[in-house]
């Protein structure tokens, strides 16, 4: 018995099949990243990989050791891939997957009280089905979001090393690159009539991709990616805070708008250091910057 879910087994929303390839190094993360012509084919590659030795050996220890009060639960026990829409506007960037959270369930952010607070206040501003995110497979849904971790596995103590995070960085690139464009269709322009006056018509404003990131190294592990892909990276990049936003221009007259969010975590949530308050407040942000509202 393995201390993982193998893929094609029936877990719900699994996006592998035993044929998908496996990442075992980080040349071929870069490799098989760019490859992925689709984003089903990329989560699908993301959710086996087996890139980072000391990851690896820590979630599937976890798997297999499980927590007392999962003890009787199977364990995801592989990287948690990006979920939700396949056009979003908004991305929700955050750290890495939590041990007993999206390790155990499969999906980020979902089975812990980190996910609880994230996703209440999701639902309160219209980005996600339901107020709650218990296990894949729950009939949730992100509505115009998506959620992507800049490690995809579960790291011990929550820490990944830069390492870890460097060789992680090609699946968040291909991520962001394989998501559909926000755009807003032009209004129906009549023809002009001969001898009447040209109406100049209001440019269309588009929408800009938004990316929440919920703490500091999200915050700095997308900087680089940014820059592969081709914005223009501000020097000196801009410091982490709640609330500071920054916007990137980027390929073309595309545009990102980097917004700044804590993290919800234990330490912050119980502190009252970040608030549902708080947290509302940056996504009604993004919904506004999307062109959602």
């Amino acid at each position: 018995m393995t201390s993982f879910v193998v893929p094609g087994s029936g877990w719900p929303d699994d996006p592998a099949t035993p044929a998908t390839p496996v990442a075992t190094s980080p040349a071929e993360v870069r490799e098989l990243a760019a490859a992925a012509g689709t984003l089903p084919e990329l989560t699908a590659r993301q959710s086996v990989c087996r890139a980072c030795p000391r990851l690896v050996a820590w979630r599937e220890e976890v798997a297999d050791v499980r927590r007392k009060s999962f003890r009787d639960q199977p364990y995801w026990g592989r990287p948690v891939p990006g979920w939700g829409d396949d056009a979003a506007a908004i991305v929700i960037l955050g750290l890495a997957p939590a041990a007993h959270g999206g390790n155990r369930t499969g999906r980020v952010f979902t089975g812990d009280r980190s996910g609880d607070f994230l996703f209440a206040s999701l639902y309160r501003c219209g980005l996600a089905a339901k107020p709650t995110s218990v296990t894949a497979g729950d009939g949730q849904r992100l509505i115009g979001a998506r959620m992507v971790a800049a490690v995809r596995c579960a790291p011990p103590e929550n820490k990944p090393t830069p390492a870890e995070r460097d060789t992680c960085a090609p699946w968040m690139s291909a991520e962001l690159r394989l998501l559909d464009p926000p755009v807003v269709d032009p209004p129906v322009v009549d023809p002009p009539v001969v001898g009447q006056p040209v109406v100049e018509q209001p440019v269309v404003e588009q929408p800009v991709r938004v990316v929440v990131c919920l703490g500091g190294f999200a915050w700095q592990a997308l900087w680089p990616v940014l820059a592969e892909l081709g914005y223009q990276v501000p020097r000196p990049r801009p410091a982490f805070g709640h609330g500071v936003q920054v916007r990137v221009p980027g390929p073309g007259d595309s545009q990102l708008l980097l917004l700044g969010c804590y993290h919800p975590s234990q330490q912050n949530t119980f502190t009252g250091r970040v608030t549902p308050a708080m947290t509302d407040e940056i996504f009604r942000r993004a919904r506004v910057a999307a062109g959602f509202d």
